[in-house]
C-alpha cells in the first residue's frame, strides 16, 4: 500500500506531497489541481510499461507539462507588491515523480538532454531520464537503496553493497523494462508487476453506442476493461468465481428489487436486469445512462482479482445524487481488499464516503498558480527527499 506520493514540476503540482491510507478522497474547487493528481498518477504507472515518455509527448512534451510559475517567487511577489517575472534558470529541468510504501518505494526524474551549442540531435526536447531509485521502506537512505539507475548506468544491491549491472541504458528505457533481472535486481521485477496490476477507471461510456450495451464474446474477465465492453462477461464471472452474494447485495442496495442475470448466445453475452415492477427484464441496451454506468462501477469494484491500487476518477458522472451514498459503501467494501484514491467534486459522495471506517480526505487548493493540501502545513507532511543528480 502506497503511504506517499511525490511529485515535483508537473503542471499545477510544483512541489506536492500527498500521504495516502487505504481509502482517500481527493477532492477541491475546479481548477485546484485534481485532474493533474490524476494524470501524475496515471503517468507513474507508465513507467512500468515504458510509455512514461511518450505519455508526455501525448501531453504536449515536457516543456508543457512543467511547472509553468516562477522557479522562486519571494513572498512580495505573492503578495502582488511585485509583479511576477521571468528570470534566468538556475535549476536544471526536472520532472519527478514517486511514491512510498511499506515494502518497495521508486523514484524517477525526467529532464532534457545537454542543449549546448555542440547538440545536434533533432530529439533536444525528447525528455530523457536522469534519475531512478527503486529503495526498501518509507524512507529513502543509502543503506535502503537497491537499485539505483543514474543516466546509462544501474547499480543493484546484493550481499557486498550496490554493484553495476547494466551500464548502457538508453535515456529514454526505464529501469522498470530493461533491468527486470530475477537475479541480479528481483525488486525492479517485483515493483514493476505491483504497478501494471494499478487501475484507472474514468468516465465510463454510457450513451447509445456504448460497447457495455452490445452483446460481447464472453471469455473470463475477472478485471473489468477500462472502456467497459466486457461488461457482461465480468459479471458472469464474479458469479461464477467471486462473490454472489455480495454482487446481489450491491444491486439490491443500490435498485431494491432488481437482479442481474446473464444470457449466453452461442458465446455472445448479454446483460439482463429485472426491476422492481417490470413484467419483463431490460437488455444493457434498455438501461438508462445512470443505471448502465453504476453497474460498471459494481463489475470495476468487485472484480475477482483485487489490485494493490484502484483510482477512480469523478465515478459520481450520470449517478443520480440518490445512488451517492450506495456508491460509498461499495467503494468502502472494495477498499478492504485494494487501496483506492476517488478523485470527485461531489459533495454527496465526499460526505458518504467520509461516513466509511478509515477514509482520508484530502482537499486541494490553489494559491499563486501551486496546487497545495488546504488546511495542511508543510512540516506536518511526510518526510521526502529529492536525491540530485
Amino acid at each position: 500500500m502506497l503511504s506517499v506520493l511525490a511529485i515535483s514540476n508537473y503542471r499545477s503540482l510544483r512541489n506536492l506531497v500527498v500521504p495516502w491510507k487505504g481509502l482517500n478522497v481527493v477532492t477541491g474547487a475546479n481548477g485546484s489541481g485534481k485532474s493533474n493528481l490524476y494524470r501524475a498518477l496515471r503517468l507513474l504507472a507508465d513507467t512500468a510499461q515504458g510509455r512514461v515518455i511518450p505519455s508526455l509527448a501525448r501531453e504536449g512534451g515536457l516543456q508543457s507539462t512543467l511547472w509553468a510559475g516562477p522557479e522562486v517567487a519571494s513572498r512580495n511577489v505573492r503578495q502582488g507588491v511585485y509583479p511576477v517575472q521571468g528570470t534566468a534558470r538556475k535549476k536544471p529541468v526536472s520532472l519527478q515523480l514517486g511514491f512510498a510504501a511499506d515494502e518497495f518505494s521508486y523514484l524517477i526524474d525526467l529532464g532534457l538532454p545537454p542543449q549546448g551549442p555542440g547538440s545536434t540531435s533533432a530529439f533536444r526536447l525528447d525528455p530523457e531520464i536522469k534519475r531512478e531509485i527503486i529503495w526498501h521502506g518509507p524512507l529513502l537512505r543509502p543503506s535502503a537503496v537497491l537499485v539505483d539507475r543514474h543516466g546509462p548506468v544501474v547499480r543493484a544491491r546484493s550481499h557486498n553493497g550496490l554493484n553495476v549491472i547494466a551500464s548502457d541504458l538508453l535515456p529514454f528505457d526505464s529501469v522498470m523494462t530493461r533491468v527486470s533481472d530475477p537475479r541480479n535486481a528481483p525488486e525492479t521485477l517485483v515493483l514493476r508487476e505491483s504497478i501494471r496490476a494499478w487501475r484507472f477507471y474514468d468516465h465510463f461510456r454510457a450513451d447509445a453506442d456504448a460497447p457495455a450495451r452490445q452483446p460481447q464474446i464472453g471469455t473470463r474477465t475477472p478485471i473489468l476493461g477500462n472502456d467497459g465492453a466486457d461488461l457482461a462477461a465480468a459479471i458472469q464471472t464474479i458469479c461464477e468465481i467471486g462473490d454472489r452474494e455480495a454482487l446481489d447485495a450491491a444491486v439490491t442496495d443500490a435498485f431494491p428489487g432488481s437482479a442481474l442475470s446473464v444470457e449466453n448466445n452461442d458465446g455472445r453475452f448479454q446483460l439482463w436486469m429485472e426491476q422492481h415492477g417490470l413484467l419483463r427484464a431490460m437488455a444493457a441496451a434498455e438501461l438508462s445512462d445512470g443505471t448502465l454506468r453504476y453497474l460498471l462501477w459494481i463489475a470495476a469494484l468487485m472484480t475477482p482479482r483485487p489490485p494493490a491500487l484502484m483510482i477512480l476518477n469523478e465515478p459520481e458522472t450520470s449517478l443520480h445524487p440518490d445512488l451517492l451514498t450506495a456508491m460509498a459503501r461499495l467503494i468502502a467494501q472494495a477498499a478492504k481488499k485494494s487501496q483506492i484514491v476517488v478523485v470527485t467534486h461531489s459533495a454527496k459522495l465526499i460526505v458518504a464516503l467520509a461516513d466509511q471506517p478509515g477514509c482520508h480526505s484530502i482537499t486541494l487548493e490553489k494559491s499563486f498558480g501551486e496546487t497545495a493540501i488546504s488546511g495542511v502545513k508543510p512540516v506536518d507532511l511526510p518526510r521526502w527527499n529529492w536525491p540530485g543528480r
